[in-house]
């Protein structure tokens, strides 16, 4: 096992935290745990290696608290975390020009294809303002990290960066702070050039540039690291060697890695065995009275395929008629960035198709569908434990981890439908049930196919897609990264 122990503090950048701050009934201010999946696994490291963690305000009550710091500089005692805090107080107009107009409704749109491309998008003088809010964003989080490494004690520190919200950070630290190691991680998919030339020419090349700071560059699989190549090649001009996977730009050379984010598996089990899940497993035994289970756990997000999920669930009792009563569609989803109409209108969508789902196969003694559309952790890893089949459609995916939780989960070996577009296939595609996850029906029959398999053959599936689910714990991931950062910068 590699030892993430090994070498100096890690100074960690991310947008969210693994804190934020809520408010008392008398108004005093308490902290907890942050949410995500990045999230998660990052935290999960910070016990075994020293690390400072900067991160944005997300709220006003995040923003108090970050000016009543010293710096920025949270209490990691009262945090009960293994990392150091510092939480940066962004001015709300530039943060919401960054994360709203420019990460999310932008490069998320990008790197996940999901523009409706005769109507969208259309860059104009209002983007370039919001670019150059993205531009000063970046510049906060550079200008931490630089003043991090120089007054860090010990071993020299080491940066990893992040995701698509920090793309142009790399370089600006590398700017700011030379000879400091620097990695970069992207959590999502990467564009491939024909798309990825959607992005105004200057903002594409600059975004490229800004990775390409790093000295190691990482992606969730080999298919993402192959579009960021073909990206730097077509669009920079940057010499590409993909047998050693080396890019060299201005001077500088970046190596890229494939570093797969896994699940630790003792740690899930042991949280999902908790007397809440406990209670939320008997309710919904209670609520489906011993029938088969599809589950499906999402963000209420574009990218997720919800709608075509219900609809393939739909197909699936209009053709098999025999499963009427006999199953039922267990969709849980945690609302997500309800402050863009995009994700509101498809929330009202995907609500409207369930409740036509229901009305047309509901009897009194039988519910076909439970969606449910809240945050509800406990409820989640519940519904995991009792699934029969797992549904995991997204329509681009940069890795998907609850494609391996729930196997990692379920009681009953659960048979998984995945989709071709998650960065997940790339694992578990030989023990999964493989689906377009445009074709409706396509996955209909894999539904079908799923819930009769056998009991022999769910389980020796279930039992692969378990160890593969649980190769690369968070601890190895990072570790990894932090090797292949190392011998980037050897000599």
């Amino acid at each position: 096992m590699t030892d993430v122990r090994a070498g100096g503090p890690v100074l960690i950048a991310s947008n969210r935290g693994p804190v934020s701050f809520a408010r008392r009934a008398d108004g005093t201010i308490f902290a907890k745990r942050g949410g995500g999946g990045m999230v998660s696994g990052l935290s999960a490291a910070a016990d075994e290696i020293p690390m400072l963690w900067v991160c944005a305000a997300l709220s006003d009550t995040d923003r108090a608290a970050a000016r009543q710091a010293p710096g920025g500089m949270l209490d990691a005692g009262e945090l009960g975390g293994g990392a150091s805090v510092r939480m940066l107080d962004i001015p709300p107009d530039i943060f919401d020009s960054a994360y709203n107009d420019v990460a999310n409704s932008t490069l998320w749109f990008v790197h996940h294809m999901l523009y409706d491309l005769p109507d969208q998008p259309s860059f104009g003088s209002g983007f370039a303002r919001q670019w150059e809010a993205f531009r000063q964003y970046n510049e906060m989080f550079a200008d931490a990290l630089a003043e991090a490494a120089v007054s860090a004690d010990g071993p020299p520190a080491r940066a990893a960066i992040q995701d698509y919200h920090l793309c142009l950070a790399p370089r600006m630290v590398a700017e700011r702070a030379p000879g400091l190691p620097v990695a970069h991680f992207s959590h999502t998919p990467w564009a491939p050039p024909d798309y990825y030339r959607v992005l105004p020419e200057e903002v594409g090349r600059e975004v490229l540039a800004g990775v390409l700071g790093a000295d190691h560059a990482g992606f969730l699989c080999q298919r993402w690291a192959d579009s960021f190549m073909d990206c730097c090649e077509e669009l920079l001009g940057a010499k590409v060697d993909r047998d050693r996977r080396q890019v060299s730009y201005a001077g500088h050379l970046t190596t890229i890695g494939v570093h797969p984010l896994g699940v630790d598996a003792d740690q899930l089990r042991a949280r999902a065995a908790e007397p809440d899940v406990q209670a939320r497993m008997a309710a919904l035994a209670d609520a489906t009275a011993g029938r088969k289970l599809i589950v499906r756990v999402d963000r209420t997000e574009l990218s997720k395929n919800i709608a075509r999920g219900l609809e393939a669930y739909r197909e699936l009792l209009r053709v098999y008629p025999e499963w009427h009563g006999k199953v039922v569609h267990v969709a849980f989803a945690y609302p997500s960035r309800h402050d863009l109409p995009e994700y509101r209108d498809y929330t009202a969508a995907v609500q409207r198709l369930a409740g036509e789902i229901q009305a047309e196969f509901s009897t009194p003694g039988w519910d076909a569908l439970l969606l449910e559309v809240n945050d509800d952790y406990p409820r989640s890893l519940a519904a995991c434990r009792l699934a029969d089949v797992l549904l995991v459609n997204p329509i681009r995916d940069g890795m998907n981890l609850v494609a391996k939780e729930g196997p990692i989960l379920s009681d009953r070996a659960c048979a998984l439908v995945l989709s071709t577009e998650a960065g997940a296939a790339a694992e578990l595609g030989s023990y999964a049930l493989m689906i377009n996850p445009f074709d409706v029906t396509q996955t209909m029959h894999a539904l079908h196919q799923a819930l009769t398999m056998s009991e022999l053959e769910r389980a020796s599936r279930c039992s692969a897609l378990v160890v593969a689910a649980a190769a690369f714990p968070p601890t190895r991931w990072l570790a990894e990264q932090l090797q292949a950062l190392d011998r980037s910068t050897a000599g």
